[in-house]
C-alpha cells in the first residue's frame, strides 16, 4: 500500500526519540508531526472506504 503523504525530515523529528517521546508529544506543531498526522488521517480514510 502506498500513500500520498510525504514525511519530511526535520530537526525536531530527529530529536524526539532522543528524549523518549513521539514527535506528537515532543512538538505537535512541527512539520514532521503534521506529516505523521496527515498520514494517520490518510490511513483512516483509506480504511473507511474499504
Amino acid at each position: 500500500m502506498t500513500f500520498k503523504t510525504i514525511i519530511q525530515r526535520n530537526v525536531r523529528l530527529s530529536e524526539a526519540p532522543s528524549y523518549g517521546e513521539s514527535i506528537i508529544n515532543y512538538d505537535a506543531a512541527s512539520k514532521g508531526s503534521e506529516n505523521y498526522l496527515s498520514l494517520a488521517n490518510e490511513l483512516i480514510q483509506k480504511n473507511a472506504s474499504n
